[in-house]
């Protein structure tokens, strides 16, 4: 391997560690804890945790008489790899105070100091090179989890703390809404790896499109208002029965984060209560509220294949983390699709299953993504709390349809004009 690949992972390995840390700088010690609900974790976890990654699976493995900074952190902050030992629940991760914040920014050093240890001293191989890269894009991940945890654990506090400054509005007024339409035919969708991807983004293959048509942008938040004042969360015929019954147990009435005040709405943002942008993306958003939106609308959500398909040409560009915003914006460039990417995580109508042929990774990170294929629904596209680097075409997260913590919105489809 190269010298100047091997540099380029060292400084990619000290840009992403540093950026971690440049997220929470404005945290207080108390913030660092929370956890309010078992699906999130404390930013301390977090931040211990993607520490842990890189000393289970880089430090033991290729570094001779490696000494673990504390033996019991393998068990506090293993996330849910069955195959590598016990794990600490996650429910129960907001219950531990020790190690304090301090010892975990030591741990973090110490991990750091060691990794760069390794790579001035040794020789770099695909397999060492492959790690240390799976373990960036893991933290890149947990970056984003970073900001859709802390701000679902500040959201409970009645104060409405901000974290980050506010960004100035933009006022800007939506494209009106028109769809582009695509023929049936095949085409090809996943990767072969030959950049970075996760395993259930591989292998390329043949799928076969019915034909379809795409929106040119994203639900704005003026739109989703008017799906709640005609009622949308009152009229059953529009959801999906698990939807409904969430509806009527939760009590749902608009979008996580929405806030009634003086007969009109805010929004809890991660630089506190501010007024609703009307004209941005909707987010925080349930697959359920997305494709009962979808009905109310007339239209449909795309599948994963149609998004992909039609986004093939679309530059990768955007309102995403490193734009310190942490918001959906209102700014539109003139682009065929607004907001491909970046934004909001856009909700398809797939199931995330496996790729034909696909196949899960060797070894503990065969762990990574493969056994979540079960009763979760595929995103595309990024978010405003997405780093840039880490988003792709082929990207797919996935999550419960029930959940609506994440940066989470609606792009509308609809089947092909019969001619």
């Amino acid at each position: 391997m190269s010298v100047t690949k091997s540099k380029n992972i060292q400084q990619m390995f000290q840009d992403v560690r540093a950026y971690s840390e440049k997220l929470v700088a404005g945290m207080e010690i108390e913030d660092f804890i929370l956890q309010a609900d078992s699906f999130v974790s404390p930013t301390k976890w977090h931040l211990a945790h993607t520490t842990w990654f890189f000393e289970k699976f880089v430090l033991t493995e290729f570094m001779k008489g490696y000494e673990p900074f504390n033996e019991q952190f393998f068990y506090l902050f293993n996330s849910y790899y069955e195959t590598v030992g016990k794990f600490h629940p996650q429910s129960m991760r907001g219950l531990i105070s020790r190690p304090t914040v301090k010892e975990t920014m030591a741990y973090r050093q110490y991990v750091n100091d060691k990794v760069n240890e390794l790579l001035d001293t040794t020789e770099m191989t695909d397999h060492l090179y492959e790690l240390i890269e799976m373990g960036l894009q893991h933290e890149q991940q947990h970056q984003e989890l970073i900001l859709m945890d802390i701000k679902y654990n500040l959201s409970f506090n009645p104060l409405f703390p901000a974290l980050f400054e506010p960004k100035e509005s933009t006022n800007v007024q939506a494209p009106e809404l028109s769809f582009t339409s695509f023929e049936k035919g095949m085409t090809k969708i996943g990767t072969n790896g030959e950049e970075f991807a996760f395993d259930n983004e591989t292998p390329c293959h043949d799928t076969f499109l019915n034909g379809c048509q795409i929106a040119n942008r994203p639900v704005t938040n003026r739109e989703y208002l008017s799906f709640i004042e005609d009622g949308g969360y009152e009229k059953a015929e529009l959801w999906l029965s698990d939807g409904w019954q969430l509806v009527k147990k939760e009590q749902w009435e608009a979008p996580l984060y929405w806030v009634r005040n003086d007969g009109g709405w805010s929004y809890f943002t991660l630089s506190g209560l501010q007024p609703v942008d009307w004209e941005a993306p909707v987010t925080h958003v349930s697959y359920y509220e997305a494709d009962a939106y979808a009905r109310w609308a007339g239209k449909r959500l795309p599948t994963e294949q149609e998004w992909e398909h039609a986004m093939k040409n679309e530059e990768i560009k955007g309102n995403f983390m490193d734009h310190d915003r942490y918001q959906p914006d209102a700014h539109y460039h003139g682009a065929r699709f607004e907001k491909a990417f970046g934004d909001v995580w856009e909700w398809t109508q797939s199931p995330y299953t496996p790729y034909p042929r696909s196949k899960p990774l060797d070894g503990a990170l065969g762990e990574y993504n493969a056994k979540f294929m079960s009763n979760q629904i595929v995103l595309k596209g990024g978010s405003c709390v997405t780093p840039l680097s880490h988003i792709r075409l082929t990207y797919r997260n996935f999550f419960y349809p029930h959940m609506r913590w994440q940066f989470s919105g609606i792009r509308l489809a609809d089947d092909p004009v019969e001619s």
